[in-house]
């Protein structure tokens, strides 16, 4: 038989279960039990609580009878499941952990589910460990270890603070049309035709296509992108030589800015990225002429993604590459349609990280002064 639990609730723990609804994270349960308890309190019927809370009956009296026999901590906490006690011990676990971040046995390039287990059958007492069991004690410690990251640290000091704030300072310039910022990479792309025709969607059917393919080379894409005005362009190349690389320049120079004074470049440093390309693609006076109307200004080390242009091939490698495209002209004839399509819509990089910013967030690493 059932008995009728009356909850009262003294104004501290009123004010703490208000408190607790009012804000925060906390689980979606105890928020539940919280309002059960509430509701009890002002007068509630069950049967009202729980269809307001929308819950089942037995909850509303197993929350009631925790707190009447327990205390309000009782009633909001869960209470100790029935079920199979765990596979592995505390040392147990701690062993799995610290094997999982050991190097894998010869042969192997990384530790899985099942050579985990295979070792602690060995390591252990245990008879068998099912894979499901290494998974869990793995996820409750945040382990994968067949998942890796790849990562660099770059060497902070005066000479990467100088050329970040530096790359900075332009993007929040306003725009001139006389000094305009030009950031300036490329991207290698493959030639990738198809083996066999694709088959076109149909209603109920999405497109197929083989999985074998032919490739046909590559390409070189350099890509050109205005800071604060709406326009990039894109030259394909078969090579990315120091030659191609002057003649970029020579284009931006002559064909893209001929009317502006000083055209100021941001591009990273790889080793064709020079002045000295000029001079060794064209006569000294032609290289010279050039090089008065350009002004580079380089990312650090390590730092690409200040290159705002970076993410202009973002967006070209995901709107118009992401397929198969078999030749150059193809290729050509498909990046000219999606570059006048994103110029004509007027779309920009809206850069947010500014000099400001960066000292702030970045204020660890910044050379001191005082230590120098």
């Amino acid at each position: 038989m059932n008995i009728r639990y009356r909850v009262e609730l003294s104004d501290a723990e009123r004010r703490e279960l208000e408190t607790l609804l009012s804000g925060g994270k906390h689980a979606a349960r105890k928020l539940k039990r919280a309002q059960i308890l509430l509701a009890a309190d002002a007068g509630a019927g069950d049967e009202e609580i729980a269809r307001t809370v929308s819950v089942g009956g037995s909850t509303v009296y197993r929350t009631k009878r925790r707190f009447v026999l327990g205390n309000l901590e009782a009633a909001l906490s869960e209470e100790p499941r029935p079920g199979a006690q765990r596979k592995l011990t505390g040392k147990e676990e701690a062993l799995l952990v610290a094997t999982a971040c050991t190097k894998p046995p010869a042969g192997r390039a990384r530790w899985t589910l099942e050579l985990l287990a295979g070792e602690m059958v060995r390591l252990t007492e245990h008879a068998e460990l099912s894979r499901e069991t290494v998974r869990r004690r793995l996820a409750e410690n945040d382990l994968k270890p067949w998942r890796k990251d790849m990562w660099c640290i770059p060497e902070v000091d005066g000479t990467y603070v100088a050329r970040l704030e530096d790359v900075l300072d332009l993007y929040a310039e306003t725009a001139d049309p006389k000094r305009p910022v030009v950031c300036f990479d490329e991207s290698p792309t493959q030639l990738i035709g198809e083996a066999r025709q694709p088959i076109p969607a149909a209603p109920g059917q999405l497109e197929r296509y083989d999985c074998e393919y032919r490739r046909n080379g590559t390409a070189n894409l350099f890509v050109f992108l205005d800071a604060h005005q709406p326009w990039r362009t894109v030259k394909v190349t078969d090579t990315r030589t120091a030659r191609d690389f002057a003649q970029c320049m020579r284009d931006l120079a002559d064909l893209h800015y001929p009317k502006a004074d000083k055209i100021r470049v941001v591009l990273d440093n790889l080793s064709t990225h020079s002045p000295g390309a000029l001079y060794e693609t064209f006569p000294a006076p032609e290289a010279h002429r050039i090089l008065r109307r350009l002004e580079f200004h380089y990312t650090p080390k390590h730092a690409s993604w200040l290159n705002m242009v970076e993410i202009e091939i973002g967006v070209l490698q995901s709107q118009c590459l992401d397929r198969r495209i078999g030749d150059r002209k193809t290729l050509e004839t498909e990046i000219a349609a999606w570059e006048r399509q994103r110029n004509a819509a007027r779309a920009r990089i809206k850069w947010m990280f500014t000099t400001q910013r960066a000292r702030i967030k970045l204020l660890r690493a910044y050379p001191d002064p005082k230590e120098s």
